[in-house]
């Protein structure tokens, strides 16, 4: 898989031995801890203990999964602050950030568990003949997901959740540097009372990945990652004939229109920008203002993101920890540097700062056009693109002018409006209008273009990885 560009990559392995995953405190830059890899006899031995898992959980009914779901959520209510921490320690994001990622989780499972086995019953059609019929949503098998480190918990339940609920066993490769929450995970999981090997953390290579997705009981393969990941993933299980569902990278665009409430639009805009510490795939990313509004929002949005404190994420009166590793705040200020060359300018920030850990400073570059990275590529790290648009039919016009389509947002007065932008021209798997957020149980999550395909949430995830099985009785 490519780790070409910085749109949450699944991590190589960083340790001198190879045969190591190793975890580092990117607020610090120490090393926390070495796990071993996995054999490929140990590697080939879980997934047959998974498919053996499968073989006796699709006979569950989905009232006895929803059961096991339910708990699957108290048990991570149980162990929130040690999850909490950990992942604060792995990859940085604030305490309270991870507090949020936690309860979001257990509101899956509790949407999953309540809503599962209405969405997967049996749906009985009267043939044309008059005969009838029966569409029944069957489990597929051992549903293997890679998945990236920028929500450590939540990343892995969006899956999980949906395709345990289906009847599916789970295998996860988790990103190097958070090898320690994927190992919680799976404690938290089986502490739950989850049947045995029917969610396992799979410590392997990016060689034994490839022998994972060849696995002939592996049936399905899921990716949180950068575009080029997602090509090579899917080239590879499109090969072997399997389906896959794909979350890509995006460059966001968040439209500030005319008849905007600037106030509102620079609140939401600075949080969506660095929530997460700006690591978020579906986060505002490309700010597109009309004209009119542009001067007071640019002096607003500058003073906000000026004012955000970049320190320890255990620190409360942090606004800003570290980025996840050391590799993508270089590269995050390389393509800063990049667009600055092509004509950009900076606002506010853009330099890297002195000392122990992976900071970055919150920062807005100005004068952003095509052919700079700031405007074609995405930036996963606190760095704002502020775009002028002549009106607002331009600014929708800037938005749509990208590869990527995950997701993006309308400031305007008038919700009416912006809801039937969003609804005939926006080209992306989710907007939000007023507001920025990252995902609800009960609305779909995904999206078009170079962002992917396929949904997870809202009872779409949970038809991902099933058979759609036709039953028939055809009158004689």
């Amino acid at each position: 898989m490519s780790t070409a560009t910085a749109e949450k990559p699944i991590a190589k392995p960083t340790a001198s031995d190879d045969s190591v995953l190793k975890t580092i405190n990117p607020a610090t830059g120490k090393e926390l801890k070495r796990y071993k890899l996995m054999t490929d006899a140990e590697a080939k031995d879980a997934v047959k203990a998974s498919h053996e898992a499968f073989s006796k959980w699709k006979h569950f009914s989905q009232e006895e999964r929803a059961k096991h779901i339910k708990n699957i959520g108290k048990s991570l209510s149980k162990h929130k602050d040690k999850l909490v921490k950990l992942m604060t320690e792995e990859m940085g994001k604030k305490l309270s950030q991870g507090e949020q990622e936690v309860d979001l989780c257990v509101a899956i499972c509790d949407y999953t568990s309540e809503n599962g086995p209405k969405e997967l019953g049996n749906i009985e059609r009267t043939l044309p003949d008059g005969g009838k019929g029966i569409i029944t949503y069957a489990p597929l098998g051992v549903i293997y997901g890679i998945q990236p480190w920028n929500f450590p918990t939540y990343q892995v339940m969006r899956y999980t959740i949906a395709n345990l609920m289906a009847g599916n066993s789970i295998l996860l490769k988790h990103a190097e540097n958070v090898t320690g929450c994927a190992l919680l995970i799976q404690e938290i999981i089986e502490d739950a009372g989850l049947p045995d090997n029917l969610f396992t953390v799979l410590r392997i290579s990016h060689d034994q990945s490839d022998s994972i997705i060849e696995n002939d009981l592996v049936r399905g393969v899921t990716l949180t990652g950068s575009g080029d990941a997602g090509r090579i993933i899917g080239e590879k299980a499109g090969k072997a004939l399997k389906k896959t569902v794909l979350e890509l990278g995006s460059n966001d665009a968040y439209l500030v229109l005319e008849d905007a409430d600037v106030d509102l639009a620079v609140e939401w805009s600075i949080k969506g920008r660095t929530y997460n510490n700006g690591e978020t795939c579906v986060a505002a990313k490309r700010f597109v203002v009309t004209e009119k509004v542009y001067d007071e929002f640019k002096k607003k949005f500058v003073a906000g993101m000026s004012k955000l404190k970049v320190g320890d994420p255990t620190d409360n009166a942090s606004d800003l920890g570290p980025m996840a590793r050391e590799d993508l705040r270089d590269q995050l200020h390389e393509q800063v540097e990049e667009s600055v060359k092509n004509g950009a300018e900076i606002l506010c920030g853009g330099k890297m700062p002195e000392g122990d850990g992976f900071f970055y400073p919150a920062t807005i570059l100005g004068n952003v056009k095509p052919g700079q990275p700031a405007y074609d590529d995405e930036l996963f790290g606190p760095v704002a693109s502020l775009i002028k648009a002549k009106d607002d039919e331009d600014a929708m016009r800037i938005a749509n002018d990208s590869r990527f389509g995950l997701g993006g947002g309308i400031f305007s007065k008038d919700e009416d409006k912006a809801f039937e932008l969003a609804q005939k021209h926006f080209d992306t798997g989710m907007v939000f209008i007023n507001s920025f957020g990252v995902a609800q149980p009960n609305m779909p999550f995904g999206g078009v273009k170079d962002s992917g395909y396929g949904r997870e949430h809202g009872g779409f995830g949970l038809k991902e990885f099933v058979n759609e099985k036709a039953i028939m009785r055809l009158n004689s």
